[in-house]
């Protein structure tokens, strides 16, 4: 009898299948059938601060608009408000009422106030964690990567003196040196770190001479990156590490575990194959853990990380060292 339970930001779940954050886990309906289909945990869609100050600036647009059209509305009724992060609370409240498996919600803020507020309303809302979203697009040429990271570094510190919900990271890539970064997160006290954050990069029609907003989901074997360094820091953190982007199938969970991930996320694999796509992925895991006589995913996580072989270079090769020694032989 296999046993898929693990551990996340020190929650227990049910095994290792966490539903990451997107436009459909703000769908409460889909969030049913996700629970249903054996998700372990969910990730709420993300808060963003930069998305309310949009929507409150458009509104103020519209009853300025308004205002000029009816004016004696003005003098009748007080000034209405923009609603601000009020809808997404009462949807995540909801949420966690609904569902019986952890609801962990996200955030994304511009400001340290505002990561520090609305992490604490967040709070209120009885969700069992909060994952924060950092990365940083430098505005100019003088910004140093060390003064960012001390940003981030000082923002947990601060949110995490604040709640005393778990307190995840989902990261970039794009730090100087991701591994360093991650340890100092760990020593601030975060309880897990999600590696790696699928960025937005702009694209252009070059028929319309315009940049477009492609949505555009991860593809099978994306997951690479994430291996190495889930890899690379089994061993070496408190924090827990899951895994995240191209993610698709049971093999690619396992991979995940044997290089030390304590969980991975999905998406992109959700969209394309439907909520019970989860259902597969844990009976191909269970099945692959019977081939091989695994009972627990202890048995063999981090079986294949830096620290469990013996082979020193499989996590620190950045080239085709092979296909480079025979470069020769290849042109022939």
């Amino acid at each position: 009898m296999t046993n898929l339970a693990t551990n996340y930001m020190g929650i227990e779940l049910i095994n290792p299948i966490i539903v990451g954050a997107s436009s459909m886990s703000a769908d409460l309906n889909m969030l049913k059938k996700l629970e249903k289909a054996g998700a372990a945990a969910v990730v709420y869609k993300t808060l963003f601060e930069e998305q309310i100050n949009l929507e409150s600036a458009h509104f103020d647009d519209q009853l300025e608009a308004m205002g000029g059209l009816h004016a004696e509305m003005t003098s009748l009724y007080p000034k209405l408000q923009h609603a601000g992060p009020e809808a997404h609370l009462v949807n995540l409240r909801k949420a966690k009422e609904t569902l019986g498996i952890p609801v962990i919600a996200s955030l994304n803020c511009l400001y340290d106030n505002t990561w520090i507020e609305y992490a604490r309303l967040i709070e209120k809302t009885g969700v069992d964690g909060i994952e924060l979203n950092f990365y940083f697009v430098p505005g100019d040429f003088e910004a140093d990567g060390r003064s960012m990271e001390e940003a981030h570094i000082d923002l947990v510190k601060a949110i995490k003196a604040k709640i005393t919900i778990p307190v995840s990271v989902k990261l970039s890539s794009f730090y100087s040196n991701p591994l360093n970064f991650i340890s100092r997160l760990d020593k601030a006290g975060v309880n897990a770190v999600v590696v790696f954050n699928r960025m937005f990069e702009p694209e252009i029609n070059i028929q319309d001479m315009k940049h477009t907003s492609p949505f555009y989901l991860s593809h099978e074997g994306d997951y690479r990156l994430a291996l190495r360094y889930a890899g690379l820091l089994y061993g070496n953190l408190k924090a827990q590490v899951c895994a995240n982007t191209g993610i698709y199938q049971g093999s690619d969970v396992i991979k995940m575990l044997l290089a030390g991930a304590d969980s991975v996320q999905v998406v992109s694999t959700l969209y394309k194959n439907k909520p019970e796509h989860i259902t597969t992925m844990l009976n191909d895991i269970e099945a692959w853990m019977e081939s091989k006589k695994f009972t627990t995913l202890t048995d063999f996580r981090g079986k294949l990380s830096k620290k469990g072989i013996k082979d020193p270079f499989v996590y620190k090769r950045g080239q085709y060292i092979d296909l480079l020694l025979g470069s020769d032989q290849l042109m022939k």
